[in-house]
């Protein structure tokens, strides 16, 4: 394969994907709506990308069409590609077949904490002379998110949200959780459970976290090993310390020393917009989570008691998607109540335009919460001129990360 077009090119598992395909000597273009630091990264390293989307875009000799799961049939570069007989695969079938490069492949698949778990299993591995490959869904604070490798091992997340994950075949399949998130985009509750059924069976080996749920859901595989969901771990706390227990044990099933892993992970620098620390401004910490689900911001604020205590915690949320906000709203209630004051601002939409509940009507129902639709730029202002001794969480795996840009420290 000489030329492949990404749509989408700038997203979190599309840039690098591209950008493994860049390595391997393939001529990579690509579109996307705006610009993002992952696609000028991508143009600085030889990628031809369109802002847009215009049929145009799609040149003649282009041998293979990758997009995003966002990006529906009428998307003009689509259609170009239909009509010029160009076959097209989603990233997650594209990443399922370039996966096959490797003798062993390390999946992480779940419900939450895949970036977490494949990052620090990626650092483990470079730590101890593994020379991986992989393919990490979120920005590293330290390294690269997309490795060529030198070895015979694939380390990379996988995505449940449009079941794509069962095109994958893993050496070492790794499930840190399985909650009721996405269902409504892989046809319900059961599609995606049996999503996750075939995913351990097209795992040889299956890493599960230690928890009732997980053994009882993979009983019949004929070879699962489980994990421990330790509190403290490492030098970790809270849901953290799960997410590295579980990357020390994948390690040592890929035949690292267990007592090399554990030192390794110890260095594990984090990755953008997962429980980062933005900045220290006048007595206040303002950190930053991708937490969109209600589990997460149940985990994500009783890591921030844990880490801070006693300090008021505010929490500025984004919900993402209206389907999500509708599905768990009860659920997404009881865990911002956690805090002492939540800012609640507009749905970020994704795929969806509207619904029958909305980020006011969050607010609403919070014991202590307040909408606002404020520019990002007024309510950082309005947060740094807090008095101190506070911490403020920022949690939304949407455009919220425009606010931390304006936070954090340079």
């Amino acid at each position: 394969m000489k030329k492949i077009h990404f749509i989408g090119i700038g997203g979190a598992g599309m840039a690098p994907l591209a950008q493994l395909a860049l390595h391997s000597g393939v001529t990579v273009s690509g579109s996307d709506t705006s610009l993002s630091a992952k696609s000028e990264h991508l143009k600085a390293l030889g990628a031809e990308v369109f802002y847009g989307h215009n049929k145009e875009h799609l040149s003649s000799d282009t041998e293979l069409v990758v997009y995003s799961s966002a990006v529906t049939e009428k998307n003009p570069e689509r259609q170009r590609a239909a009509e010029l007989g160009i076959p097209q695969l989603r990233r997650g079938e594209f990443l399922g077949i370039f996966a096959k490069r490797f003798k062993r492949v390390a999946a992480v698949s779940g419900s939450h904490g895949k970036s977490s778990i494949t990052a620090m299993l990626c650092t483990i591995l470079e730590s101890c002379g593994c020379e991986p490959g992989a393919l990490i869904g979120a920005a590293r604070i330290k390294g690269e998110s997309a490795l060529s490798g030198n070895g015979d091992i694939f380390v990379t997340e996988v995505d449940e949200s449009d079941g794509t994950h069962i095109c994958v075949v893993p050496f070492l399949g790794i499930v840190p959780n399985i909650d009721e998130d996405h269902e409504w985009s892989v046809g319900g509750a059961e599609a995606l459970k049996e999503n996750f059924r075939t995913f351990g069976r097209n795992s040889a080996r299956l890493l599960i976290a230690d928890t009732p749920e997980l053994r009882s859901f993979y009983a019949g595989h004929p070879n699962v090993i489980t994990a421990p969901q330790p509190d403290n771990f490492a030098g970790f706390h809270g849901f953290m310390a799960k997410n590295a227990a579980l990357a020390v044990e994948a390690a040592v099933q890929l035949g690292v020393p267990r007592d090399d892993a554990v030192e390794a992970v110890r260095s594990f620098s984090g990755i953008e917009r997962r429980m980062q620390l933005l900045c220290k401004k006048e007595g206040n910490i303002y950190l930053e989570d991708y937490a969109h689900h209600p589990s997460e911001v149940r985990s994500s604020i009783e890591l921030v008691r844990q880490l801070y205590p006693g300090k008021e915690l505010l929490v500025v949320f984004q919900p993402h998607r209206y389907a999500r906000l509708e599905r768990f709203f009860a659920g997404f209630c009881s865990a911002l109540d956690l805090a002492d004051r939540v800012i609640v601002t507009p749905v970020f939409a994704a795929w969806c335009e509207s619904g029958s509940v909305d980020g006011a009507a969050l607010a609403r129902r919070l014991e202590r919460g307040i909408y606002t639709d404020a520019p990002w730029s007024e309510i950082a202002a309005e947060l740094q001129k807090l008095d101190g001794g506070k911490v403020i969480l920022i949690l939304g795996a949407g455009d919220i990360s425009e606010l931390t840009g304006l936070l954090r420290d340079h």
